[in-house]
């Protein structure tokens, strides 16, 4: 059978990061995609313009149309703004067995805010439960656990214990955000601590890294892929999406990683 992933998430209009993103990311990686949109963005390189929610009807159809004709290997979740799209996803994906991967999107590389202050709670409460893997940055790991920025790899790994505890199976705290020679994920489950590392790159064609690092776990899963072995490539993928996207000469603030390097040239 042919894997197949399915993507919740916002639409970037500037295609680099959201809905976008994750169906280049799991074409590149040779899984169908499938996809959910929450919200519509108008953004492009330089930041958010406007955005406008999804209807919960709308948003309920669409995963009932796909989960009626099609066999989902695995499931990501994006940007969800509010505390009602938040409670509605829990409710439709309530009987689904496969893996979720959580990407938190809450604030974006422009730094416009994505997620309503009010709709944290309700993350935790609704999603964060029933996620295979949740990864967020280290600011999005601060403002999930109310806690400040953490400094430490120790302050780190105690924001991922908070999300163990209220229910995800595993959590990867993304480094791109830290300082150093090296990006350092942290990857925690109940059995440890394990650190995925590749050396930083220097380059303002860095948006959608966090869609696109969720995205490739999540096709990785869907092949048949172990959590941690996932994780593993996703990393690999990223760093040389992130390295061929130095390339790229699209707008005129924070473009896009190259999610096609293996076949665009030149």
């Amino acid at each position: 059978m042919t894997a197949t992933a399915m993507t919740i998430a916002g639409s970037d209009s500037g295609g680099g990061a959201g809905i976008q993103a994750d169906i280049k990311t799991f074409s590149a990686l040779g899984v169908y995609a499938t996809s959910v949109i929450t919200a519509v963005t108008a953004q492009n390189t330089r930041g958010v313009t406007a955005l406008e929610d999804i209807s919960l009807e709308t948003i309920r159809a669409q995963i009932r149309a796909v989960f009626a004709d099609i066999t989902v290997h695995a499931v990501k979740i994006g940007m969800v703004s509010r505390a009602e799209t938040i409670l509605a996803l829990a409710d439709e994906l309530a009987e689904y067995q496969g893996p979720i991967v959580l990407d938190p999107v809450m604030v974006a590389t422009s730094g416009d805010r994505l997620l309503r202050e009010d709709a944290v709670d309700a993350l935790v409460a609704g999603l964060v439960t029933r996620a295979t893997i949740v990864t967020p940055n280290l600011p999005e790991a601060a403002l999930l656990t109310a806690t400040p920025l953490a400094e430490t790899r120790a302050q780190r790994v105690c924001q991922a214990e908070y999300l163990l505890s209220a229910g995800a199976n595993a959590v990867l705290i993304k480094g791109g955000h830290g300082g150093g020679d090296n990006s350092i994920d942290l990857f925690v489950d109940h059995s440890g601590v394990m650190e995925f590392s590749a050396p930083r790159v220097e380059t303002t064609n860095d948006h959608g890294t966090g869609c696109t690092l969720a995205a490739a776990i999540t096709a990785g899963l869907a092949t048949g892929l172990s959590l941690k072995e996932a994780v593993r490539d996703a990393k690999a993928y990223l760093q040389q999406a992130l390295i061929a996207g130095k390339t790229l000469e699209i707008g005129g603030g924070h473009g896009p990683v190259h999610h096609f390097h293996h076949w665009w040239r030149g």
